[in-house]
């Protein structure tokens, strides 16, 4: 849904936060959904190989560091100085955005696919049920969040709040995968407890 969501609402913020034409708004933000759709099998060949959980805990970290770098608004502040006040600008030029946009298509990209896989591995006699609720959600998602962007950006009249609003879902989301999933996983593995250096210890 996220995925959906910022991909309709990128020339819209390309055209007010930076100016762009609309035409040259829309090559940018195929940046960010082009590999969304290209390299979701990547996603899925990984997940295959090194299972779900494993891709989808990396694809959130990721995606943590690239929306906390997104959210930041453009900032002017001014510093007194001996020499009088100077002021300085802190903000992404369209380069680092474009940039931080396309590894956050590549990452969600290969997200895309790690959630099927779990899919799979979780509820292999339902999966078709299954895959018709994440693909509502999503739909849902892709459908709300703009009207969320487009709100929060009246409230607060900061564009990059959207990116805001995902950082706090994507923060959301690694609680709750290390709550249910990374505190149960066992550290040295099932058998750590029969090792020669466990039994030493012991």
């Amino acid at each position: 849904g996220g995925y959906v969501a910022l991909s309709l609402w990128m020339v819209q913020y390309y055209v007010g936060e930076y100016g762009l034409d609309i035409r040259v708004a829309a090559l940018l933000a195929a940046c960010f959904s082009l590999p969304g759709g290209v390299l979701r099998a990547i996603g899925g060949a990984l997940s295959d190989k090194y299972g779900a959980h494993k891709v989808t805990w990396w694809v959130m970290w990721v995606s943590w560091i690239c929306l906390f770098l997104l959210s930041y608004p453009q900032t002017d502040f001014t510093v007194l100085t001996v020499d009088g006040p100077k002021v300085f600008h802190i903000g992404l030029n369209v380069y680092v955005f474009t940039a931080l946009m396309a590894v956050l298509g590549v990452a969600w990209a290969f997200g895309k696919a790690s959630v099927f896989k779990y899919i799979s591995d979780d509820y292999p006699g339902n999966i078709g049920t299954i895959s018709g609720i994440v693909g509502l959600a999503g739909g849902m998602g892709g459908f709300i969040l703009p009207i969320m962007f487009g709100a929060l950006m009246d409230w607060t009249g900061v564009r990059s709040s959207a990116f805001m609003l995902m950082y706090g879902v994507v923060w959301v989301s690694l609680i709750w995968m290390y709550w249910t999933e990374v505190r149960r996983t066992e550290v040295m593995g099932s058998n750590a407890a029969a090792s020669p250096l466990a039994q030493t210890v012991k």
